[in-house]
């Protein structure tokens, strides 16, 4: 065998041995890469954040659940007591969220399922939700109308104490933090509901089917008083 053929012999062994081995190499990487059925992890919560730390979504069970969030800064938020996903904008401020709970305690049920969106810096401005207690159902698609400003923020911070509690109440009363417009869906007696409502938040048409069948249409006035009212039966 010459020297010539020696050479090309040697070159194709070490090109074939050196795709074996990166054969070899990769193999394992990419199997490691590859989703595998079955696998779970078990946590209490977890944060998802872009590049630069800006949190965009939290899944968390009760007790790890977050505050209220503003540009990365949480506020404390003791009446959110559910497990849930939270979504969050680009500045790291809370958009909307999935909440859900139930159990069942001395017998009576108790549980709720809530999406919404948010309104910037502002509360919920559609929700969808159901919920259960002690056998009274409502479940519908909510609208809200919200200020033009931000939520409050030091107003909720300050509403762990009562005098910033009474404040709280205050606004609220005084639609500081909005009003509902539209609902649509099921009543806790059973019936097929649309309300549709004023920008102070009162009733003004009222369309409904009960649970019986029975359908009509409420015209009413400012002080919450029926002043038309058209029935299938009429």
């Amino acid at each position: 065998m010459n020297e010539f053929v020696r050479q090309r012999l040697l070159v194709a062994w070490l090109a074939a041995l050196t795709v074996g081995v990166g054969y070899a190499v990769w193999r394992p990487v990419s199997a490691a890469r590859t989703p595998t059925a079955g696998r779970q992890i078990d946590v209490e919560r977890i944060n998802l954040r872009e590049p630069d730390g800006t949190l965009r979504m939290v899944i968390s069970n009760t007790a790890s659940a977050p505050g209220y969030i503003v540009k990365g800064r949480e506020h404390v938020l003791p009446s959110r007591k559910s497990a849930g996903i939270l979504f969050f904008n680009d500045e790291g401020t809370e958009n909307g969220g999935l909440i859900f709970d139930g159990a069942t305690v001395d017998g009576k049920v108790s549980g709720s399922g809530h999406l919404s969106f948010d309104q910037y810096e502002q509360d919920q401005v559609v929700s969808l939700e159901q919920t259960e207690e002690d056998g009274r159902r409502r479940a519908g698609l909510a609208f809200f109308d919200r200020p033009d400003g931000p939520l409050p923020v030091d107003l909720i911070d300050r509403a762990q104490t009562p005098v910033g509690q009474r404040e709280l109440d205050a606004l609220v009363k005084a639609h500081g933090f909005g009003v509902p417009r539209v609902f649509v869906g099921k009543s806790e007696d059973r019936a097929s509901t649309l309300l549709l409502r004023d920008d102070q938040g009162r009733v003004r048409l009222k369309l409904m089917v009960t649970h019986d069948g029975a359908a009509s249409i409420e015209f009413i006035d400012a002080d919450g008083k029926p002043v038309k009212r058209i029935a299938a039966d009429q």
